[in-house]
């Protein structure tokens, strides 16, 4: 049986309080770190790991110069069933294979049903993660923006659902792309090529270009799974 670390522990903690014990209400703020860490038994590092999986699944957000807040828009009565994301070594494999059966359907009911206000959102982020590239910036949270907001254009609420899960992809794509340059000039162009499908409103080739960028992805980060072959 594989160890939970102790910042998916954490996670697990801070989910609890707001899940079940209800200390903590949508649009609350943490403690701050110092007095959060002595409450929880566990270093500031350990605290800063599990506020960022929960981050990273949509449960928590960060607001500069104010601190950590719960999100305002979660469904406290269903976040335990979120837990699930903390307690499983999903890796990245497994993620992008996620991304590959979603993300390529949701370009194409986006490109169908987006309202011209989302589609200009959109292209707005797709712009904002190339600019981040060309000056070395940190993109994960403008690349998650991205991808929610064509998954919000599908206008499909159970699709967006799977969010947190994509984010969990996104966070290690970003983080592994950043020593692969070729990873990095793909995901501009296949932004460029996704964008171009969806402005055009060709849902077939949104679907495409989204499904070439993700296998890109998949290839350039070195994260392919193998096979079984049946004799």
């Amino acid at each position: 049986m594989i160890q939970k670390r102790l910042s998916d522990s954490v996670a697990d903690d801070i989910m609890a309080m707001i899940a079940i014990e209800k200390r903590f209400l949508p649009g609350d703020k943490l403690p701050n770190e110092n007095e959060f860490s002595e409450q929880l038994h566990v270093s500031r590092t350990t605290l800063r790991e599990a506020i960022r999986i929960l981050v990273t699944n949509g449960i928590l957000e960060i607001r500069r110069g104010k601190g950590t807040y719960i999100k305002e828009d979660i469904d406290t009565d269903n976040l335990e069933s979120l837990s699930f994301l903390t307690e499983a070594k999903i890796n990245a494999t497994d993620l992008y294979e996620m991304r590959l059966i979603f993300e390529p359907e949701a370009a194409y009911y986006a490109t169908l049903r987006a309202s011209d206000i989302e589609l200009k959102r959109i292209i707005e982020y797709g712009k904002q993660i190339e600019q981040k590239i060309k000056n070395n910036e940190d993109r994960t949270v403008v690349e998650q923006k991205f991808h929610q907001s064509i998954v919000k254009a599908t206008h499909n609420e159970f699709m967006e659902k799977l969010m947190p899960v994509i984010y969990q992809a996104i966070d290690k794509g970003v983080i592994l792309s950043k020593k692969k340059q070729m990873a990095i000039k793909d995901t501009i162009n296949d932004h460029h090529m996704i964008m171009e499908f969806m402005k055009n409103r060709n849902p077939e080739g949104a679907r495409s270009a989204m499904r070439i960028h993700i296998l890109h992805a998949i290839r350039e980060l070195g994260i392919e799974k193998e096979e079984k072959t049946s004799q």
